[in-house]
């Protein structure tokens, strides 16, 4: 799979979006771990906090393609500049917010919106414009397992930081972290007006979206990711409730994050290497589907800590494996010449599911007092997202003859 990247200027310019995806995701993904804490700190309800995340989580979605629009008109450099600068601005003023309101600037807007801008939209955008068509499946993967990478990564060390320095300190330590990736910018994007070269056509972007948004296999692509990001965004926030509830200590949540990040980095190889010999639509269903059975198995099965490791690497392998295929179809459909944008797009749909998955699970848990109702609607979800893959229009892939 990786032959493709054998080249140095091309492994560069991947392992440079991989590492800023690393720092962006690693944050955004282990905001789980501060609900218990801020929560015991300021006396803020779960569902007040919930409701905070859950905005942070549609913040990042509807960010990505505006970004992916400025990124594609002016190229990436200052796109990816600035969101690193509002993600650590985020983290560093939220131990300062001691209300609901608060908590929505700061992880709602601020930590969402510099996280999204630095996410896999502009990121995948910036780095297919600079690759050759036959790097960029390879690429993709590695770049979405930085994000993963960043999971493992974060979720211990952030844990540990709660439990030495309070979650105060481990906020502005997340702000350090966002601050060391500023360089990797350099290394992925050209000098500023070097990806003009298209910034004068006009509405070109406006009809590449008007053409997109009447296209049924786009759509299609949208409510299959939209199942992805319910389920992505109820785990992140609520699965160290779900352990806590199980009476397990509170490092089962964190090293299940990471679980899942550390499934998710080979997930995703996988599924870059999978877009180049299948369709993606057939990645994605299987994908989805693979879900509703690890769900199924969970709820049936008692809630050890060796059981939670389980499913934690099992759900991890195709985490956030999706977005490889996802964009391979984006770029199939429409090109790369938009991609930034188009495939922000369906991020933005992606999150939406995400708000729903954060908000709706923490009104589970206060009404009901457990998450019975949300995993069932996750799996019922996950069926649904792996049928309706299933009839998006994708060409089979073509595969090039090896040279002699």
């Amino acid at each position: 799979m990786l032959r493709s990247l054998n080249r140095p200027d091309i492994l560069l310019v991947t392992l440079a979006a991989a590492g800023i995806l690393m720092v962006t995701m690693g944050a955004r993904q282990s905001l789980g771990l501060f609900v218990a804490p801020i929560g015991a700190s300021t006396g803020l309800g779960i569902a007040t906090i919930s409701l905070a995340l859950a905005i942070g989580q549609f913040t990042w979605g509807a960010i990505q393609p505006v970004a992916g629009a400025i990124a594609d008109r002016y190229g990436p450099r200052t796109v990816l500049f600035g969101g690193l600068l509002v993600l650590a601005l985020g983290s560093a003023i939220t131990p300062f917010m001691g209300s609901g309101f608060g908590l929505i600037v700061s992880l709602g807007l601020l930590s969402a919106m510099g996280s999204g801008a630095g996410s896999f939209s502009v990121l995948i955008g910036a780095a297919a414009q600079r690759l050759p068509i036959e790097a960029r499946g390879s690429a993709s993967g590695v770049i979405n397992a930085g994000g993963s990478f960043g999971q493992f990564v974060f979720a211990p060390i952030l844990q540990k930081l709660i439990q030495t320095v309070g979650w105060m300190g481990a906020m502005w330590s997340m702000a350090l972290m966002t601050l060391a990736a500023l360089p990797l910018i350099g290394k992925l994007t050209p000098p500023a007006g070097a990806q003009t070269q298209h910034a004068h056509e006009t509405g070109g972007l406006r009809a590449a979206i008007g053409t997109a948004m009447k296209d049924r296999s786009y759509l299609l692509l949208h409510a299959g990711f939209f199942t992805c990001g319910f389920h992505i965004a109820f785990l992140v926030t609520h699965l160290p409730g779900e352990v806590n509830l199980c009476g397990l200590p509170p490092s089962v949540a964190s090293w299940s994050l990471a679980i899942i990040g550390l499934a998710n980095i080979f997930g995703s190889l996988y599924a870059g290497s999978c877009i180049s010999r299948y369709r993606s639509k057939y990645v994605l269903a299987a994908m989805y589907g693979s879900r509703a059975v690890l769900i199924a198995l969970y709820l049936a099965l008692p809630r050890t800590e060796l059981n939670f490791y389980l499913f934690a690497a099992g759900l991890g392998f195709t985490w956030l494996a999706t977005v490889p295929p996802t964009a391979a179809i984006v770029g199939k459909l429409f090109g790369i010449r938009y991609l930034a944008t188009l495939f922000g797009l369906t991020l933005l749909t992606h999150q939406i599911g995400g708000f729903l998955g954060a908000y709706l699970g923490g009104l589970a848990i206060t009404r009901f007092g457990d998450f019975g109702w949300m995993w069932y609607a996750d799996m019922a979800l996950a069926t649904l997202a792996a049928l309706l893959n299933l009839p998006i229009r994708e060409a089979p892939v073509v595969r090039s003859l090896a040279p002699a």
